[in-house]
């Protein structure tokens, strides 16, 4: 047997109830609601994969759709404003949420084992037109940009050249599975997320090693991290002179599990965000987004890497290949 979409449901209400009960972020999330998170997850969820994106079409899908109300455990359909308003604060639930699936899911198997974490960026090109950095520095918009959003930054990688977007900064296990996420503009750096990220991974998940590439090497953290019993393995391209370099290079190039580690990890993340992007419905090489202005990416992302927990979890509980992401796109579609 195959997860129904009542299925889905009541794994994200179960392993939210969990959530509540467990996580001392849930203090800091505000009173009770009228529309509690859950509830507001599984139904920004399901326009997300029904690609309704317009708060005003989603409140009038639910006008259209009043047998929905049952699902989301409603008993009226709320305002449009606040459908806008809760949408646009949902960020920091979904990443406490998320969070808590990557450490709580252990049980399930090998794939969701954090003893051995992956970390990396990618970047998702921003609705609409491009503000060219010379009019973005003096603060110009010319007369004729329309469609613009104007809380995107610029960055370049080696992948996807020039993107004027956003980025979204995963922290995953060797076969995947999201553990930690951030969402900041394109041009928030990797050594500022892992720093965000540093004192969960140390005090709380305790890894054995986390892996990156050559943008998180940084000498003071590696050694700092390996005192606290957590190995950061990078390529360490440009980092040479000095012993602690020469040593740290001899160490990750002859032992066999680093240069294990290492061979793996582009297997192990990189296709992770095109999942997401499908989960998204965006394509193209620089996987433009539906959203505009942070505080409607930010949820839009954080909710691509929940669908993608989501899936991951069912897909182990039914027995379904770890990484197909087709049948809960066809559930909630």
């Amino acid at each position: 047997m195959e997860p129904t979409f009542n299925d889905y449901v009541s794994l994200i209400y179960n392993r939210f109830e969990a959530f509540v009960q467990t996580s001392d972020e849930v203090a800091q999330l505000g009173r009770p609601y009228t529309y509690q998170h859950q509830s507001l997850i599984v139904f920004f969820m399901w326009m997300q994969f029904k690609r309704i994106y317009k708060f005003k079409t989603q409140w009038r899908w639910l006008h259209q759709h009043p047998e929905s109300l049952s699902v989301l455990n409603w008993e009226t359909i709320p305002d449009r404003s606040t459908i806008s308003r809760r949408y646009k604060a949902l960020f920091p639930v979904l990443q406490a949420f998320s969070a808590f699936l990557g450490q709580a899911s252990e049980v399930l198997g090998h794939e969701m084992s954090t003893k051995h974490l992956n970390e990396d960026q990618s970047l998702f090109k921003a609705q609409g037109t491009v503000w060219h950095q010379s009019d973005r520095q003096q603060g110009r918009i010319p007369e004729k940009l329309r469609n613009l959003d104007t809380d995107a930054t610029w960055k370049k990688s080696a992948y996807h050249g020039w993107v004027y977007g956003y980025g979204l900064h995963l922290t995953t296990t060797q076969a995947g599975f999201p553990v930690l996420m951030e969402v900041e503009t394109a041009r928030f750096s990797e050594k500022e997320a892992i720093e965000r990220k540093e004192e969960c991974i140390l005090k709380h998940i305790k890894p054995d090693t986390v892996c990156g590439d050559d943008a998180y090497t940084k000498a003071i953290r590696i050694r700092n991290w390996a005192k606290q019993g957590v190995i950061l393995v990078t390529p360490a391209l440009r980092w040479r002179t000095g012993r602690y370099a020469q040593a740290y290079r001899q160490f990750i190039t002859t032992q066999a599990d680093m240069v294990e580690i290492l061979k793996k990890r582009k297997t192990a993340i990189e296709p992770i965000f095109d999942l997401i992007a499908q989960l998204l419905g965006t394509s193209g090489k620089q996987k433009q987004l539906f959203r505009q202005g942070s505080k409607n990416v930010r949820p839009h992302l954080g909710l691509g890497v929940l669908s993608l927990q989501i899936a991951m979890i069912a897909n182990q509980i039914w027995g379904m290949p770890f990484r197909t992401i087709s049948h809960i796109k066809g559930v909630f579609a």
